[in-house]
């Protein structure tokens, strides 16, 4: 999934997968995370506000693909 974060205004795009296989260095989020929970079911264009320890966060979705 491809996201433009709306605070830094860069994109990041991110792999989503299970908890044993996340590693963000390599771009692998897992599901289970904020940003993870906050775009699952979600469609390309959507905004998602998320609740990170960090506070809070805006995205939209720019792409996803499988």
């Amino acid at each position: 999934v491809k996201l433009l974060n709306h605070h830094t205004k860069k994109e990041v795009e991110y792999m989503l997968v299970s908890e044993s296989e996340a590693n963000l260095k390599e771009g692998k989020l897992a599901i289970g995370t904020p940003i993870g929970k906050a775009i699952l079911g979600r469609k390309k264009g959507e905004k998602v506000e998320v609740n990170a320890p960090v506070g809070v966060l805006m995205f939209e979705i720019l792409d996803i693909s499988i």
